[in-house]
């Protein structure tokens, strides 16, 4: 059978991906390979069975004046929602055919500044110019060891879904950096200087978020919704669980900025990439104890909605009588 369906910008549907991995062969030694959903691999190491590496790998196309800085963080957050520490990087950082000297100095910096943040070491990686591109792209790794892991598909009917800080954190600065002319008039200065700041405050690491909760009890599963915001993040977390979801939308938080932005551009928030939010799978008898240690922290949590069987579906709503909104790509590919 030939499939020849055109792609669109940005994830590559599940579907396809599912089919792609399984023609791959079975990779050895892996605790958890590769599949739509999963956050990184994990791999056992010293065969003793308490000790893993973790390895994630995402790249940065949309941001410009901070790809390398979004490249680390992005990665680390992987690495974080399989619970462990992020600690070496690598970057495969492609140049546009003209870039400048001074091109390559800056995403470097970036890097580096990062990885201060994080206290994490830049370990390899490859930089090149690149033909055919119009624009820098930051591809990054990641790696962590922890002694215990856990993944998005740990999450059981029954549990509480917890959201840290918000939507749509990186959605929202990206538009504010990238697409403020398109706005010019109807969103005023000091609101695309504070979306701008959304960037570092909140911030759009997970990294804090991941270690609070699990320190604050038993977490089953965790996800960060990247490209395809909430939804895609909800659905994947439930595609990888094999589980439903009962969504309250109303109780989603949508940063003021980002409602403001996403009107102005008739975009839709839910739709929009969220890095810097977490999804937070729970029991019942964990989640309040969870919730009070990230609020105690700093850091804003808000109960969502449950985890449900798989045959429940993911419905919205506070009777549950409506399917969650689908979205084809990420509402960013919308204005770029």
């Amino acid at each position: 059978m030939r499939h020849d369906r055109p792609l669109r910008v940005g994830k590559v549907p599940a579907d396809i991906i599912d089919r792609l991995l399984a023609q791959a062969a079975a990779p050895t030694g892996a605790v958890l390979g590769p599949g739509p959903g999963r956050d990184a691999a994990v791999l056992e190491v010293g065969g003793a069975g308490d000790r893993f590496l973790v390895a994630a790998s995402d790249p940065v196309t949309f941001a410009a004046d901070e790809i390398g800085w979004y490249a680390v963080h992005v990665n680390a957050n992987d690495v974080a929602c399989m619970g462990a520490r992020p600690r070496w990087f690598l970057a495969t950082v492609l140049l546009p055919d003209g870039a400048r000297e001074r091109d390559a100095e800056a995403v470097f910096a970036q890097i580096d500044r990062a990885c201060v943040e994080l206290e994490v070491g830049l370990v390899g990686g490859h930089t090149e110019v690149t033909p055919g591109l119009d624009h820098m792209v930051v591809a990054g790794t990641m790696l962590g060891v922890t002694s215990h892991w856990i993944s998005a598909g740990g999450a059981q009917p029954g549990d509480a879904l917890l959201l840290t800080k918000g939507i749509a954190i990186e959605g929202t600065s990206i538009l504010a950096r990238e697409a403020a002319d398109r706005v010019a008039g109807r969103v005023d200065d000091a609101t695309l200087r504070r979306a701008r700041d959304l960037l570092v405050a909140p911030g759009i690491s997970v990294v804090a978020d991941a270690e609070t909760a699990l320190r604050a009890g038993a977490v089953h599963a965790l996800h960060d919704p990247t490209e395809g915001g909430i939804v895609g993040g909800i659905r994947e977390l439930c595609q990888a669980s094999d589980v439903g979801a009962r969504i309250d939308l109303d109780a989603i938080p949508v940063l003021r900025e980002t409602t403001t932005l996403t009107d102005a551009l008739g975009l839709d928030p839910l739709g929009l990439i969220a890095s810097g939010a977490l999804l937070i799978a729970a029991p019942e008898t964990d989640a309040p104890a969870i919730q009070r240690a990230l609020e105690s922290a700093g850091i804003d949590a808000t109960r969502i909605g449950n985890v449900e069987p798989a045959g429940f579906g993911i419905r919205a709503g506070t009777d549950a009588d409506l399917p969650l909104p689908r979205f084809d790509a990420d509402e960013l590919t919308r204005i770029f």
